[in-house]
């Protein structure tokens, strides 16, 4: 029997590329029901593949999926749940950009099953935004929010800091505003300056490492959500499942161009990219490094199945008491300093 598939939606449209933005993204008016033919392509190769699977969570990502119109959400949707049998708690999260949405448009994409928003929310200061290549106001984004959190939604909004002139201070402050909007979720991610986009050009003078890592621990001591993965803070039982899925090692297929997704075929594990872009067998200890990076970037840590201790130097994870410990439940955790320096840590576990 197959087991339960995670599925990823990349919408790949937006109506203006953002100056930070290296995602596969594009600025146009699409033609929506070309896309929804290739996705529904997409799902009915996967169920001739697999057969009729379980789907404990959908996400569509993007770009800025809350430009679909609500027929194509339904559309889309309405496939999904003919072909694979959608747990009937699923989390259906769509991402959205503060401008896209308004109140009936909520009240819509709720009737579809939508049951999480994540907003794009940024900054809560509209020269930040206006730098940042973002359309909308502040006052937009807190409109959102308000009308989502209003109709029961779970609301999540993102946010990035480090940008230029930005210290410690600035976090807090951020923090301090997020503390006040009822968020029960968010992410904060630190600003990355990529090659070949506006922001890249323009190589702006950025924070340096220390003054990151001070930005870094301030989000813990000043946010009232907890962290639970390197980036996601929550209240209890308000982390993104679709998320913690993936991080823990869950199957999932990724429909459109862009989307990428770890597909489990009996003992088998492929990386898959959708649109019939990439599916290739992974090697065992390859998914077992996998699961060790994605699994330690949470307050979690990763399960010591046989094949993740296999791949682990288990004689320097006993010296590194200060970075990881192992919960009696048999998972591998890093510590607030690990945390720090995840990416040597890494290596030093032999990951």
């Amino acid at each position: 029997m197959t087991v339960a598939h995670n599925l990823y939606i990349h919408v790949p449209f937006c109506a203006s590329k953002c100056a930070y933005c290296a995602f596969y993204s594009v600025a146009t008016s699409p033609d929506w029901d070309r896309y929804a033919a290739g996705i529904e392509g997409e799902v009915d190769h996967w169920a001739r593949t697999l057969g009729r699977f379980s789907v404990p969570t959908i996400f569509f990502g993007g770009g800025t999926p809350s430009l679909m119109p609500t027929h194509i959400l339904d559309r889309i949707l309405t496939h999904i749940r003919a072909a694979f049998d959608v747990d009937a708690d699923a989390e259906i999260t769509l991402e959205s950009n503060p401008g896209t949405l308004d109140a009936a448009r909520l009240d819509d994409i709720m009737r579809l099953g939508i049951n999480r928003l994540s907003v794009g929310v940024q900054s809560f200061h509209d020269d930040e935004l206006k730098f940042l290549g973002r359309r909308h106001s502040a006052a937009d984004a807190q409109r959102l929010m308000d009308a989502a959190h209003a109709r029961g939604l779970r609301v999540s909004a993102d946010f990035i800091y480090g940008l230029p002139g930005h210290t410690a201070d600035h976090v807090i402050a951020l923090c301090r505003e997020i503390n006040k909007t009822g968020l029960r979720h968010c992410s904060l991610y630190e600003l990355t300056i990529e090659p070949n986009t506006p922001l890249g050009r323009m190589r702006p003078d950025m924070p340096d490492n220390d003054a990151m890592a001070d930005m870094y621990l301030a989000i813990s001591q000043n946010l009232t959500l907890p962290r639970y993965e390197v980036s996601n803070y929550a209240a209890p039982g308000d982390a993104c499942r679709h998320n913690m899925n993936v991080w823990d090692g869950a199957p999932y297929i990724g429909l459109g161009r862009g989307a990428a997704g770890r597909v489990r075929m009996g003992d088998t594990w492929y990386d898959q990219m959708g649109h019939g872009a990439r599916f290739e067998p992974i090697t065992p200890r390859d998914r077992a490094v996998e699961k060790i990076i994605t699994g330690l970037r949470t307050a979690r840590g990763v399960a010591l199945t046989p094949d993740v201790r296999d791949v682990l130097n288990g004689d320097r994870v006993a010296t590194m008491s200060d970075y990881v410990y192992t919960t009696p439940d048999g998972r591998l955790v890093a510590t607030e300093k690990g945390i720090l320096l995840l990416d040597n840590l890494l290596l030093e576990l032999g990951a």
